[in-house]
């Protein structure tokens, strides 16, 4: 029996997806699995039992990587879950940068008693006025699950697309549109786009990529679009190009103090995941991941730790082992099976930067012997017996 624990509300659907064999815990210790959403993770105090954390969506700000990872504990998300949603908001987000529907909203609520509205619409309507999707030049920077759909989805508005991600994989090639063009060098999406939306995760080498630097490269009047993390733009180096003219509309799903209320921002509340269908698939995918890995040790989309996936053991045991990516540790672990005259019948050894995952199928059952030598080797974090 699996025990689960929520940090944050976990839709309903989702949790209807765990069989008998796991009940819920409203003890955090007591839990061998976690599943979260926004909550931050980087004050708690890890249980010794916990074995995985399962984020219901793609950011992983909240979750601390590397001290779970030392600790043995998997940490998954659920890319492409809440894609479709994001990329609605994301052609929401140009509408409203095109069309100046929330002006002309404003105008109607700020004239409800005007008893001749209708009249007086048709002489105002022209300051908010604005243009068409269709035609223009659209840059997709990152070519992911969102990419690829806002992508996609552009084609068909008619909007001329530029996709650039220099890691496309082949999955993301065979569903991208052949009429997207895909450009080698971001440079050129920035000189040549009329709207450029940013899909790319945030890392040391692409924090604060929009900045001045690339705004100068940019049209004037371009529109950038900003649903995947605030910090993949310096919004003081925007917010100085939107004062100059430079960017007509920065449109952001993250509110902070540097952009809320600033003219020509369109500051979202961070709704591009919060559809009631998003949350079902990050939840059910959640649960697939931390079910698939709880029973058989296999891991699919971890942040922390390289996939690998054995299937189900049809062995008599299969043992997992989380250790350091350094030389020599796989003779090692062999050679405690060995002297203890238990055979290998399968094996697979994955790594992820300076963490690495093993996992062995052994025709005898793991003793506690062989589990406290091979916790014993040095760079060793976690040993776990599968089954």
């Amino acid at each position: 029996m699996f025990k689960y624990h929520c940090l944050n509300p976990i839709s309903k659907i989702g949790l209807e997806k765990f069989t008998d064999n796991y009940v819920a815990t409203s003890d955090l210790s007591a839990a061998d699995g976690v599943l979260v959403r926004s909550a931050s993770m980087h004050e708690m105090e890890l249980p010794e039992n916990l074995l995985a954390v399962a984020r219901a969506g793609a950011g992983v700000n909240n979750i601390p990587l590397d001290k779970c990872a030392e600790k043995g504990v998997v940490v998954f998300n659920t890319p492409g879950a809440n894609a479709n949603g994001v990329k609605e908001l994301v052609l929401a987000g140009m509408l409203l940068a095109a069309r100046d529907v929330v002006g002309g909203i404003n105008w109607v609520m700020a004239n409800t008693e005007d008893e001749a509205i209708a009249k007086t619409a048709e002489k105002e309507k022209k300051n908010f006025a604005g243009t068409e999707l269709y035609g223009k030049k659209l840059g997709v920077i990152g070519l992911g699950a969102i990419g690829i759909k806002v992508a996609n989805a552009a084609v068909h508005l008619g909007m001329e697309v530029y996709g650039y991600d220099p890691y496309l994989s082949v999955d993301a090639a065979w569903s991208l549109s052949r009429d997207v063009k895909h450009v080698l060098n971001v440079e050129d999406i920035y000189r040549s786009c009329d709207y450029i939306t940013i899909h790319v995760p945030l890392l040391d080498s692409t924090k604060g990529m929009i900045n001045k630097s690339s705004i100068d490269m940019m049209k004037d009047g371009v529109v950038i679009l900003n649903f995947a993390r605030d910090l993949l733009a310096n919004e003081t180096d925007v917010i100085a190009a939107l004062e100059s003219g430079k960017v007509s509309k920065y449109v952001t799903d993250f509110p902070n103090a540097t952009t809320a209320g600033v003219k020509g921002c369109i500051v979202i509340p961070h709704l591009g995941a919060s559809t009631e269908e998003s949350e079902d698939n990050c939840a059910k995918m959640a649960v697939k991941e931390m079910m698939n890995y709880l029973e058989h040790g296999n891991i699919m989309n971890s942040v922390n730790y390289p996939n690998c996936d054995m299937g189900v053991c049809t062995q008599v045991g299969r043992v997992a082992i989380f250790h350091k990516n350094i030389a020599n540790m796989i003779t090692k672990f062999t050679g405690c099976f060995g002297q203890a005259n238990i055979n290998i019948n399968n094996m697979m050894n994955k790594s992820r930067g300076e963490y690495a995952y093993t996992m062995m199928d052994i025709d005898s059952p793991a003793t506690a012997e062989i589990i406290e030598s091979l916790a014993a080797i040095e760079g060793v974090y976690r040993v776990r017996v599968v089954k």
